[in-house]
């Protein structure tokens, strides 16, 4: 794949695009927010449809609740604020008032990972998709740049059911089309490879990027897969690749333990079983820093990428 690339744009300025389209396109979106309009890009819905958003203030838990009451009457619902505050803080609201429930809720969770850097590590979270895709019914949505979160946004409205919506603070490359057709449920091959699978979600997709062409010039050839959907997962796309390679290393910005890697381990060791490495943080809470500086640190950049794969090899 082609690496140059024209800009960067953070992934939640994606959904707050993305979220405005709906307002134009679909008349029974509405948004509610934890007094972090800003933050979740969501002043140009605001601005254009007034009369479908709801403030709600630093009440996460209400918010959930009140999303889930506005599906009763046909209405499609996005919550935002911090991925720590859309899924710990109101678990037991999502749990019983929407997944049990089975509520049209789409829970816009921004400011996730290790990579909201100076914010620190209180509002930091590493353990949002494993709690979310524990949940029956709930869909769970990573995608990797600014193109694929204005999708997903999309494509989230369009699905009947729950899902968690999860991106990011920082500026990242923009590498998928804009005209993408976004898929729930399936895996994107970004690299053909034939030594080893790489399979990313989130930030990590371009991280795993940057380390199959590093690796390429050492004559390594790495296949990269794109899952920008934790659940339901693309079993097919990660077993035709790892018959073909042998080999997977799994990327992604989250606590090793609960994340994509362990679901890709689970698939693995019921269908196919192969050796496999983690690009992840290792059980431990984030700290404050800047976006690269904690990458490096808690090893989930491209070079804690090529080092894994060659750990493989």
């Amino acid at each position: 794949m082609d690496l140059t690339y024209t800009e960067k744009k953070d992934t939640r300025s994606g959904f707050g695009d993305g979220l405005t389209e709906l307002g134009r396109t679909n008349p029974n979106v509405v948004a509610l927010c934890a007094d972090l309009i800003g933050s979740l890009k969501m002043d140009q819905f605001i601005k254009e449809n007034p009369e479908r958003f709801y403030q709600v203030g630093i009440a996460e838990a209400n918010m959930m609740g009140i999303a889930a009451g506005l599906t009763i009457g046909g209405k499609i619902p996005f919550t935002g604020t911090f991925a720590e505050f859309s899924t710990a803080r109101v678990y037991d609201q999502i749990r019983q008032s929407i997944a049990y429930s089975n509520k049209n809720v789409k829970i816009a969770a921004s400011h996730a990972g290790l990579t909201l850097g100076e914010d620190g590590a209180t509002h930091q979270t590493l353990e949002d998709i494993g709690l979310m895709k524990m949940l029956p019914g709930m869909v769970v949505i990573n995608p990797c740049d600014y193109n694929q979160t204005k999708a997903a946004t999309i494509a989230a409205a369009e699905y009947e059911g729950p899902v968690y919506l999860r991106f990011g603070r920082p500026a990242v490359p923009v590498f998928t089309p804009a005209d993408q057709k976004f898929e729930i449920g399936k895996g994107i091959l970004m690299n053909e490879g034939t030594d080893v699978t790489i399979v990313a979600t989130g930030h990590l997709v371009w991280e795993s990027l940057v380390a199959a062409a590093a690796l390429e010039k050492e004559g390594i050839s790495c296949e990269v897969i794109n899952i920008h959907t934790i659940k339901p997962l693309d079993e097919d796309i990660i077993i035709n690749s790892v018959k073909k390679t042998g080999k997977i290393v799994t990327a992604e910005e989250h606590n090793i333990l609960g994340g994509l890697g362990e679901s890709v381990a689970r698939v693995l060791a019921q269908k196919c079983p192969t050796p496999q490495a983690f690009v992840a943080v290792n059980d431990t809470f984030g700290e404050s820093g800047t976006p690269a500086e904690l990458m490096a640190k808690y090893e989930i950049d491209s070079n804690a990428v090529i080092a894994k794969v060659k750990s493989l090899l």
